[in-house]
């Protein structure tokens, strides 16, 4: 088993004690510090694999340690210029009780939260979880690499983006899926008809169309048995499928010839109100065709069987593109998607 390195950073000695003792009797190598300056100094040389963090620390308090950490500036010293020390997951310490400061911490980047005085087994849970989650969601961006390699490796025309090629390894991903076959190339067609409708120029459409085929490429690296899964997903699995984003820009990134291709993978989970994921844009901050993608998904996944689910209602779906305009969807695009849903009185745009 590989030996799990722990940085406790508390500038109260006895929490130091009790953390150092109830994680390094579990096996774990404990390395102790007390102000946010002797992190930073510690990290330079040190890659742990979670970082314990006390919110309240005089000098640096918790926030600027973990800024400095992530390497985002407003630190009082000099901050980690490391891109794997900045990639290491952090826990809050806090005895504080109030929702204010546990959704700063989050946004901030913490991963969790941790409850002091420390329930040792509490501790000892979720110290183990982020540590396994975070191998866990490595070891499948290696996976995602090596499978990228022998896509690209079996594929040379792949570079210059044949719509062959592209159209094949969208199958490839919806095949994943035992409830969305077609899913990518419906949602590459709806969004071209959205963009077209939109104004944008014949080149942008069928550029929009590309992107969508492959928007949800990352889940290659996610395995079967959380795709398929007909039963509620764990807080674990569930964090799992909402990496695919990351996992499809890693992939996208390897073809330098289309940059814009990552677009679609990376952001079409964002919503127009700031609350999705992977990094919380705001409005027009995300890009336009991910804005467009993003109602075509919404509007296939509704108009497609799912394991727990027939095709929902044309009118169930029109109130829900309804609903979500100018909060999860950009309302220009929602508008256009209405429209399609008007126009379609036959309801033929739907899974067949």
């Amino acid at each position: 088993m590989v030996e799990k390195r722990i940085l406790v950073i508390d500038d109260d000695t006895a929490n130091l004690t009790m953390a150092n003792n109830i994680l390094s009797a579990a096996g774990m190598r404990v390395s102790c510090v007390k102000s946010g300056e002797m992190a930073v100094r510690f990290l330079q040389t040190n890659k742990p694999d979670l970082i314990l963090l006390d919110v309240h620390m005089p000098g640096m308090d918790g926030f600027e340690t973990l800024s400095a950490i992530r390497g985002k500036g407003g630190s009082k010293t000099d901050r980690s210029s490391d891109p794997e020390v900045s990639d290491i997951p952090v826990i809050f310490l806090t005895a504080d009780d109030d929702s204010d400061t546990e959704t700063r911490g989050l946004r901030a980047g913490a991963m969790d939260f941790i409850r002091k005085p420390f329930v040792p087994d509490v501790l000892l849970l979720r110290v183990n979880h982020a540590i396994d989650l975070t191998r866990l969601q490595a070891d499948l961006a290696h996976e995602v690499e090596k499978k990228t390699q022998e896509v690209m490796a079996q594929t040379q025309k792949l570079s210059r983006l044949s719509t062959q090629a592209v159209m094949a390894l969208a199958g490839a991903i919806d095949a994943k899926d035992t409830y969305t076959n077609g899913h990518s190339s419906r949602v590459a067609d709806y969004s071209r008809t959205i963009a077209e409708l939109a104004g944008f120029t014949h080149e942008a459409q069928e550029e929009l169309y590309m992107i969508g085929l492959l928007h949800d490429v990352g889940k290659i690296g996610i395995p079967n048995a959380i795709i398929n899964k007909t039963s509620r997903l764990t807080d674990e699995e569930y964090e799992i499928i909402k990496s695919h984003p990351v996992l499809g820009e890693k992939i996208l990134k390897r073809i330098p010839e289309f940059p814009k291709l990552l677009m679609g993978a990376r952001y079409h989970h964002e919503r127009y109100d700031g609350k999705g994921y992977p990094d919380g844009l705001i409005g027009k901050d995300i890009p336009v065709e991910a804005r467009i993608i993003a109602v075509a998904d919404a509007y296939d996944a509704m108009s497609s069987r799912r394991s727990y689910r027939g095709v929902l209602p044309q009118a169930q779906i029109r109130a829900e593109i309804e609903e979500g305009k100018g909060t999860q969807f950009d309302p220009v695009f929602a508008d256009i998607m209405l429209s399609m849903i008007d126009a379609d009185t036959d309801y033929q745009m739907r899974e067949k």
